[in-house]
């Protein structure tokens, strides 16, 4: 059973200081319940958070001001449904990460998180009509298998996955970098509307949080973490993508990629992980072979 106080304070914390969960640690053992938080000496709180005493002052002056704020109703008025890391509903994959999200703050269709067939999807930002012609290879199989395609709503092979999965009538659950009151980036917004209508969007960061450059890399961890498997359409060789897959690879994902031509500069990125041991695929039921360990009727 849910303690709900807990939950409460749990959930006006993240609000004033929205760290993940590692960052949390000390002072939840220190404090299981957060019951002594609001009376714990500053200096007790800096040496658990490992913050300036100053910014534990202000951290006790403003978790005290949430509890008493309406932080329930407000997600409740906007159709946010927080998910704390102790929350049935919390994918337990995450739990395995180093550094896990102390909340998840999603927007849709939640019973989407039921569903342990999950793969993610990633590539380069400026990702070209090869990659949407991969898809339409690899997405119908994945969705006629009840996958879901995880993936991070920015421009190029993000969108283009999400994009499929809708497509071809499956599901989709979008991971943001930002709070839930903000979208980054806006030519996205349209599909971020079907997404928290009719699929998922998820964040690690309270809905007031706006998007900053170092948040991305940080996302990648989730979706990498959501999924069983990452699949590579078009990368650079030094893409942003590759931080995913060094988080699918920490934790024992599958890798996979899709060849590319070998004279595109979006294909070096694919080709390298080809050659540290990534599977090389052509359409979806081989992704699902090797996640599931047996072969498929094509």
């Amino acid at each position: 059973m849910l303690d709900v106080k807990f939950t409460e304070r749990l959930l006006a914390l993240h609000y004033v200081f929205p760290v993940p969960l590692n960052r949390l640690q000390p002072l939840l053992e220190a404090d299981p319940d957060l019951q002594k938080l609001e009376q714990m000496p500053v200096q007790e709180i800096a040496r658990y958070l490992n913050i300036s005493v100053e910014k534990s002052k202000r951290l006790q002056e403003n978790y005290a001001n949430t509890l008493i704020s309406p932080l329930k109703q407000a997600y409740e008025a906007h159709n946010i449904f927080p998910i704390p890391f102790h929350h049935p509903m919390y994918p337990n994959k995450l739990l395995a990460l180093y550094d896990p999200p102390v909340v998840l703050y999603t927007k849709g269709l939640v019973d989407i998180l039921k569903n342990w067939r999950r793969i993610a999807i990633v590539g380069s930002r400026q990702a070209t009509s090869y990659s949407e012609k991969i898809l339409n290879y690899v997405v119908p199989p994945l969705i006629e298998h009840d996958y879901i395609i995880v993936s991070g709503l920015a421009k190029g092979a993000d969108r283009m996955a999400h994009e499929a999965a809708i497509r071809y009538a499956g599901q989709t659950i979008a991971v943001l970098g930002h709070g839930l009151f903000h979208l980054y980036p806006k030519e996205n917004r349209k599909l971020a509307e079907i997404i928290e209508q009719e699929h998922l969007l998820i964040s690690e960061y309270p809905p007031y949080v706006k998007p900053q450059k170092w948040y991305f890399p940080m996302r990648n961890r989730i979706i990498s973490g959501l999924s069983e498997g990452i699949l590579v359409t078009e990368a650079a060789e030094k893409s942003g993508t590759l931080s995913t897959i060094e988080h699918g690879l920490e934790n024992g994902k599958h890798i996979f990629v899709v060849p590319g031509d070998i004279t595109k500069p979006l294909s070096k990125g694919p080709h390298k992980l080809l050659l540290e041991g990534a599977t090389p695929v052509w359409n979806g039921y081989q992704i699902i072979e090797e996640i599931e360990g047996f072969l498929l009727s094509k």
